[in-house]
Formats: structure tokens, C-alpha cells, sequence
């Protein structure tokens, strides 16, 4: 059965169905119309026997004088729809009997069943003496003197119209069974057409095609369409996933051709100095020197970057763990930053103000203090390194819609809208034309300070055009008193 497909399976049971509903109201009608045929006969045989045992003494009448006239006994034992007529004595002998001459003797029932029912009135199924068929039979006991008034009938119309109605359903039950199985195929064959068209689209994703839906099979409010759109939404969500994976996969790789680039410089310059050292290149204590503070520039800048990278790995697999919390104000942070810029380039201008430009206001947080000079610090190396010397850089510090901000914008080239989208990206640099600085970082500032904002549910944005500057604003919640 599991073999059969679905539409066979259901074809099966629905014809299964309707086979028994039809056999049980063949039967039904057949019962109902042999009760009628019963009911209406034994009312027959009870009038005739209430008539005849009701005649009073010396009757009954001379049966045998009637018996005489068989055309008469024809039609009168006709009217009364009992072909048989008995009379018996007090003791049980057949004191006088009539039947139709349409009657042969030989299928008339037997003396001894005659006897045997129940003289109440409540009719009795008897064997004709040869077999051939059955009788119905209601007996009385005669009014006024002793012995029992019997009157029977064949059964053989009644059985014979029963077997008609009978056969009738039968053939008729099975020309409708053949009729609506062969319609009930076709109808559940483009009933279940959407499903095909499912399972054709579901092999077509199966093949790669992810981009394939369900079509609009039925109306939104019916089970198929309740599946079609179920269908299309995790198929959207799956080839997003895929899609998630496949751009995880490429940020994967990209990330590791940076990291491997990015420590290869720093060995390469290590390792070419000590060979030279090893070597007996170094001849002077001069070389020795330099070699020794290029190999310390390139040890720090290698520490620095695996530094930055595990900061960046922990905070990935768990940024609370590497906080430590407490209450603090962004206007510390945005003096400091002044300080550290002028320091940097003295013949900056720098101003604090406002986030609007006005005078600067209180930005109360709850955050680590260390981590936020961390976030400013890149914010300002970023300014500094990117933007022509002299060039000015304000610093904002407030509240701004709800939130506690620190600006730092300047007045540089700016960037293009494609570099504005990947300026936060791992080990992005802008062109070289927009870096002033010699020996620029490995592109992980901007990466680092925004994975430290929102690892304090805050967010590192960026404003900028080319020709307008930029401004980067760090965001966070405010303090809750």
C-alpha cells in the first residue's frame, strides 16, 4: 500500500467509502422494503382470519361447496391476499380447507406447520411441503366453538420483488462506483496538481536553483495556499542562509589572505635582518643598530596587530566578558581626545562642542572606561592619519536624540559612497591618495572601535562625501539615574 502513490491511495479509500455507503443503502432500502411487503401481507391474513373466525355457529360456511367454484374462490381469496385457507377442529385435524386453483397442492405448507402457529395473530414463516418457496401464515381461534382459523400466503412475489431491488442496487451501485471512481481519479489529479508543481520546484532547489518559489497555486486562505506560502518563506530563508554562508565563507578567506599579508610583512623584514646579521652583513656597529630597531619596529607592529586581532576574536565570541562596567561621562573622553590631537599635530585647530555645535553638554553612560578611550582613540588616529596636517577637527559631545554621542568630524577630502561601506570592514584601507601617513595601520581601527560600541549596545556611524569631510559619531545609551 505505501508503494501506491498518493492520488491512488486516496482514490482507494474514497471508492472504499463510497462502496460501503452504497451497499449499506442498498441493504437499508432492501430491509425497509421487505418490512413493508411483510407488514402489508400479514394485515391481509389478519383481516381474512378476524372475518372468517368471527362468523358465528352452525357456520363456518361450506368451504367445499365454495371449493366447487373456483373462479369465485380465485377472485374472493385474491381480494383478501391469502391464497390458503384452513380450518381446523378442537383437535388439531383439518376440518375444512380452501386455496387458490392458481395453488398447486404440492406447494402448500405442511399440515404439521399449519399447526404449529400460534393462534394470537402474530404471523409465522412456514417451508412449502416441497421446497420451493416460503409462506406467511396467521391463525385464530374461532369465535363460538372450538378450533383455529389459519389463512396464509406465498412469498414468492414478495422475495422475487426484494431479489429485483436487490439485484438493482447491486448494478446500480456499481455503475456509480465505476462512474465517480473514474471521476474522483481526474478531479484528485488536478487537485493534486499544485503538489506536483511543488515537488517540481522543490527538485529544481535541490539542482541549485535557489532562487525559485512556489507559485501562487490556490487563494491565500486555503491549505494549499497556507503551504505555498509557508514554502516560500523558508525558501527565502534558506537562501539567505546560503547566501549569509556563502559571504561568510568569502569574509572567511578574505580575512585570512589580510591576516597571513599583514604578519608577512613584519617576519619578512625580521627575518631578512637577522639573516643579514647572521650573515656578517652588519659590519659596523651602525648597521647593527638599525637592524635592531627595524627588527623592534616590526615586533611591535606585530604585536600591536595580534592584539588587535584577539581583541577582535573575544569580542566576537563574547563582548560582556571583556567589559568592565561603570558609570562615566563622554565629556572626559572628548577633552582627552583634544589633548592627544593637538599633541599629534600641534598646528591643528581642535575645538569641543556640542553634537549640534553649540557648547558641549553632559553624556553620562554606564561602560569601561578603558575600552571607550580605546573606541576615541582610533576615532582620532583615524582623523589624524586620513585628513591633510592643519586640518581642523571638532569634537562633539551631548546627548542626541535620547542617547549619549561623541563626534569627531573634520574637514578633509571625505570618502565616495563605496568607501564610506566598507570603512568598517577588517583590514579595509582607503586608496593610498587619501592615507598621509607613512606606515599606515592594518585596517582594524574602525573594525575594533564599532565591535566596542555595540558591545556596549551602542554604534559607531559614519556621515562623509567627497569634498565634505567626515564625521564619525560614536552612540550610546544614557545613564539610567
Amino acid at each position: 500500500m505505501r508503494r501506491l502513490s498518493l492520488r491512488a491511495r486516496l482514490l482507494l479509500f474514497t471508492a472504499g467509502l463510497l462502496l460501503a455507503g452504497l451497499s449499506l443503502a442498498g441493504a437499508v432500502v432492501a430491509d425497509q422494503l421487505e418490512r413493508y411487503q411483510l407488514g402489508r401481507l400479514d394485515g391481509q391474513l389478519r383481516s381474512l382470519t378476524a372475518l372468517v373466525s368471527s362468523v358465528p355457529a352452525p357456520g363456518p360456511p361450506d368451504l367445499a361447496d365454495a371449493a366447487a367454484r373456483p373462479g369465485l374462490l380465485a377472485q374472493g381469496l385474491d381480494v383478501f391476499g391469502s391464497p390458503y385457507l384452513v380450518y381446523l377442529d378442537a383437535g388439531g385435524a383439518v376440518a375444512a380447507s380452501v386455496h387458490s386453483p392458481r395453488m398447486a397442492a404440492a406447494t402448500l405448507p405442511r399440515l404439521e406447520d399449519l399447526r404449529a402457529v400460534p393462534a394470537d395473530a402474530s404471523a409465522a414463516d412456514l417451508p412449502a411441503a416441497d421446497g420451493s418457496g416460503r409462506w406467511r401464515a396467521v391463525a385464530r381461534p374461532a369465535t363460538g366453538r372450538g378450533g383455529t382459523v389459519i389463512a396464509a400466503a406465498p412469498l414468492a412475489e414478495a422475495d422475487a420483488t426484494i431479489a429485483r431491488v436487490r439485484a438493482s442496487s447491486v448494478i446500480s451501485g456499481a455503475v456509480l462506483l465505476v462512474l465517480l471512481t473514474g471521476a474522483g481519479w481526474f478531479a484528485l489529479g488536478r487537485g493534486l496538481r499544485p503538489l506536483r508543481r511543488i515537488e517540481h520546484t522543490a527538485a529544481a532547489i535541490a539542482g541549485g536553483d535557489l532562487s525559485r518559489r512556489v507559485p501562487v497555486l490556490a487563494p491565500p486562505g486555503t491549505e494549499i495556499g497556507h503551504l505555498a506560502a509557508s514554502l516560500n518563506t523558508m525558501l527565502g530563508q534558506l537562501e539567505r542562509a546560503f547566501a549569509d554562508r556563502a559571504a561568510s565563507e568569502a569574509r572567511m578567506r578574505a580575512f585570512v589572505s589580510d591576516v597571513s599579508h599583514e604578519l608577512r610583512t613584519p617576519l619578512f623584514v625580521i627575518k631578512g635582518s637577522a639573516e643579514l646579521h647572521r650573515m656578517g652583513a652588519l659590519a659596523s656597529p651602525a648597521d647593527v643598530d638599525e637592524a635592531m630597531r627595524r627588527i623592534d619596529r616590526e615586533a611591535t607592529r606585530l604585536t600591536a596587530l595580534t592584539e588587535d586581532l584577539l581583541l577582535l576574536a573575544q569580542l566576537d565570541e563574547g563582548a560582556d566578558e571583556q567589559l568592565d562596567l561603570a558609570p562615566m561621562d563622554l565629556r572626559t573622553l572628548a577633552n582627552d581626545a583634544r589633548h592627544d590631537l593637538r599633541a599629534l599635530d600641534p598646528a591643528r585647530p581642535v575645538e569641543v562642542t556640542g553634537p549640534d555645535g553649540g557648547p558641549p553638554g553632559p553624556a553620562p553612560v554606564h561602560a569601561d572606561e578603558a575600552r571607550l578611550r580605546q573606541v576615541v582613540a582610533n576615532l582620532v588616529g583615524n582623523a589624524a592619519a586620513h585628513t591633510p596636517p592643519g586640518t581642523p577637527v571638532r569634537i562633539g559631545v551631548g546627548t542626541a536624540d535620547g542617547r549619549a554621542v561623541l563626534d569627531v568630524a573634520d574637514e578633509g577630502p571625505g570618502m565616495t559612497a563605496e568607501q564610506a561601506g566598507r570603512v568598517f570592514d577588517r583590514f579595509y584601507r582607503t586608496d593610498r591618495s587619501r592615507d598621509r601617513s607613512v606606515g599606515a595601520g592594518a585596517g582594524l581601527g574602525l573594525a575594533i572601535a564599532r565591535s566596542l560600541a555595540r558591545a556596549h549596545g551602542g554604534d559607531v556611524e559614519l556621515r562623509t562625501a567627497l569634498g565634505e569631510g567626515a564625521r564619525f559619531r560614536l552612540t550610546l545609551p544614557l545613564l539610567n539615574p
